[in-house]
């Protein structure tokens, strides 16, 4: 899963032509993975990561009316350390991340550099301050210059979170503020510095690949690079299905197939020792909520952002994101005895704030009933940041529309 000679090869001249796109990369997919019809757009749609052009016109408005919970959320976010304009940034040459973060050497400031920048995007666009604008250039700038690798054993993982955010922040930028000279400088960091990381997917948690392929996606937006959206799209095709377990797969959960899970001994262990199957169990379900939460929370900013670029995927894959939601929602909230069957009657709380972007989708725009999932997040506004990828979704999303 580490940097491939053809995708250094294909870095290297990224870098010399100084472009931003580049001819598709001829990296094989990995095995087991086949092509696939849905294809990238004809034509990028700019801003689109996670969140586009009427989504945040309509925050905007709901702001300015001093409506909720949009002004609340607003207010959260331009009062904490990632709206700050006081924020200095803390960029390394070489981010090294163990395992849990140990060693933590630019962990932390990466990520949450990242998660800055895309806060301060969307406070430019609310408010039209350009003193936002200018820090998350500041930001993206200063880690530009400097960041050159990832490494140790959670460098896959760190490099998913960050660039998930990063794009997400580029896109406003680029797109809606446009004043930003380095722009060219950022799009060589993503694909010469992120992208190597993260493109042939990870056989590890389920967690880690969603994350990885929501960070390609949105690196594929932000290069206009149809190679390598279609390369995220492809690895979520069969990793998505692998995560989230609905009855109509069968007794037992899809598999990908790189990771040899031939025997039903095999799935059992991979599940964290589940043995019972219901709608909307995931793969770490018994292991804890807080990385299932990452795993939701990744499918949910791939079908959104696959929205707004115009190849809405909800229908293929929206139950799997309702059944998800509803049943880690249930138990998240903590109203009943926790059966037996479920992680052995044991289950670790912690889902983090990751709903909305999911809820909205399947409620607000499309009419879903979602009863456990609606009364966890209504009862948990504004959601905040889990300080890894996700950040102010209750301000981005709630109720939107559009």
């Amino acid at each position: 899963m580490r940097k491939t000679t053809i995708l250094v090869a294909a870095a290297c001249a990224a870098l010399v032509t100084g472009t931003l796109s580049s001819p598709a990369l001829a990296v094989p997919k990995p095995a087991g993975q086949q092509p696939n019809a849905v294809q990238a757009p004809a034509t990028f749609t700019h801003p689109g990561v996670g969140v586009s052009r009427p989504q945040l016109d309509f925050v905007r408005a709901k702001v300015q009316a001093g409506a909720q919970p949009w002004t609340n959320a607003f207010n959260q976010a331009r009062d904490s350390k990632y709206g700050s304009l006081s924020r200095t940034p803390t960029p390394r040459a070489v981010v090294e991340c163990g395992p849990y973060s140990n060693p933590n050497l630019g962990c932390t400031n990466e990520r949450e550099d990242a998660i800055a920048a895309y806060t301060d995007a969307v406070l430019w666009y609310v408010t039209r301050d350009d003193r936002y604008a200018q820090k998350a250039i500041q930001l993206m700038d200063a880690w530009s210059a400097t960041i050159r690798d990832h490494t140790n054993s959670n460098a896959p993982l760190q490099t998913a979170w960050a660039a998930s955010s990063w794009p997400k922040a580029a896109e406003i930028i680029k797109h809606a503020y446009g004043n930003w000279p380095n722009a060219g400088r950022f799009g060589t960091m993503l694909r010469n510095v992120y992208l190597p990381e993260i493109y042939n997917g990870s056989n590890s948690n389920g967690n880690w690949e969603l994350s990885m392929t929501e960070a390609i996606q949105g690196i594929g937006v932000f290069l206009d690079d149809k190679a390598v959206y279609d390369q995220a799209i492809s690895l979520f095709r069969v990793r998505t299905p692998a995560f989230v377990y609905l009855e109509s797969d069968g007794a037992l959960p899809k598999t990908k197939p790189s990771q040899n899970l031939n025997t039903r001994d095999k799935i059992i262990a991979y599940w964290h020792g589940q043995t019972t199957f219901v709608n909307g169990l995931t793969q770490e379900t018994c292991r804890d909520f807080t990385h299932t939460g990452y795993g939701i929370s990744a499918i949910s900013h791939v079908l959104e952002t696959s929205r707004i670029q115009g190849i809405d995927l909800y229908g293929e894959f929206g139950e799997r994101l309702r059944h998800a939601l509803g049943f880690q929602s249930r138990w998240e909230r903590n109203l009943e005895p926790v059966p037996s069957w479920l992680c052995n009657g044991s289950i670790h709380r912690g889902l983090g704030p990751i709903t909305e972007v999911g809820y909205n989708a399947l409620h607000t725009r499309l009419g879903i009933a979602m009863t456990n999932t609606q009364a966890l997040t209504e009862s948990r506004r504004p959601a905040g940041s889990n300080n890894l990828f996700v950040a102010f979704e209750t301000l981005t999303h709630a109720e939107n529309p559009s």
